[in-house]
């Protein structure tokens, strides 16, 4: 005798498929967000202990003249523009509400895959400056070709005015024409992106200058590296050229010599830098000078400021 097997085993109905889907659909709209709430917040704790532990580094090198290290930069891991968890945070004594925007110690906000370069100024303290990756936040103005107005009202080349090679160098520590140089500078000048160097003769008879500039921070690349440049000349017009990253060393306050990275070794021909097109203004420079490092440096993409 044959026996019909039933098979009593029921799937589910589409109806009900999709009443399942919907819930987990309804779910993961709920707790994803909570996740990625929890998942930034570690990350922005993190970045902060990263930033605590650069300001101790910076604060011993400062109380130990130690002036290769008084700057530090730190790569922020947060994938989110601005702080989602703190407000207001606390770093080293500083405490600062989203509100309060830039001060004196507080500079930009802190963007996703950015930066924090922590510093020392004997004048305020700590000074955090957050960007972009080699960038800043803040819109920059196209107006360093004021560089050498600057210069003559600061009466630097005055000041050295028997100096055939005057030189005024932005990575330079403990600089004294730097320091007299700085207040005249705007904050969201070109002149703090970057590298840059004043070069020339500085006596009377045969007075000229050029500015060197690169969105590159030649103490991140190291020496003998190709890079471009910028340069403005003091008899007008701007050039677009490359140079290759020097070692120059400096007696700092307790007659130790310390080390930086200079846009260019020592140049005796200014006239090899300024033999390309010339540009009229500051702008069309910086748009050729873009397009350069776009084709040819793709490394230093994210050195260009915005």
């Amino acid at each position: 005798m044959k026996y019909k097997l039933r098979n009593n085993k029921k799937g589910f109905t589409l109806v009900e498929l999709i009443v399942v889907l919907t819930i987990l659909a309804v779910l993961a709209a709920m707790l994803i967000p909570a996740l990625q709430g929890y998942i930034e917040k570690s990350l922005e704790t993190a970045d902060v202990l990263h930033v605590r532990e650069a300001y101790m580094e910076v604060l011993t090198a400062s109380l130990t003249n130690d002036t290769e290290n008084q700057v530090k930069t730190v790569k922020l891991k947060q994938k989110q523009d601005d702080w989602q968890s703190m407000d207001p945070i606390t770093i080293a004594g500083i405490t600062h509400y989203k509100k309060d925007g830039d001060t004196a110690n507080w500079k930009g906000i802190p963007t996703a895959g950015g930066v924090c370069e922590v510093s020392y100024d004997a004048t305020v303290g700590v000074v955090f400056r957050w960007s972009e990756s080699g960038g800043s936040n803040t819109k920059v103005e196209m107006n360093f070709s004021d560089i050498h107005k600057l210069v003559e009202n600061a009466g630097l080349m005055d000041k050295h005015s028997t100096s055939s090679n005057f030189e005024i160098d932005s990575k330079c520590p403990n600089s004294s024409m730097l320091k007299e140089l700085q207040p005249y500078i705007k904050e969201n000048s070109l002149l703090n992106c970057g590298t840059w160097a004043y070069l020339g003769d500085a006596r009377k008879a045969s007075r000229k200058a050029y500015l060197f500039w690169t969105s590159v921070n030649t103490n991140d690349v190291g020496a003998n590296i190709e890079i471009p440049v910028i340069i403005s000349a003091e008899t007008g017009g701007f050039y677009i050229s490359k140079t290759k990253t020097a070692t120059r060393k400096i007696k700092d306050s307790s007659q130790k010599y310390v080390e930086y990275v200079a846009i260019a070794d020592h140049i005796s021909n200014f006239t090899n830098y300024t033999k390309g097109k010339k540009y009229e203004t500051l702008e069309d420079a910086y748009a050729a000078y873009s397009e350069l490092v776009n084709e040819k440096y793709p490394d230093y993409k994210g050195t260009l400021p915005k």
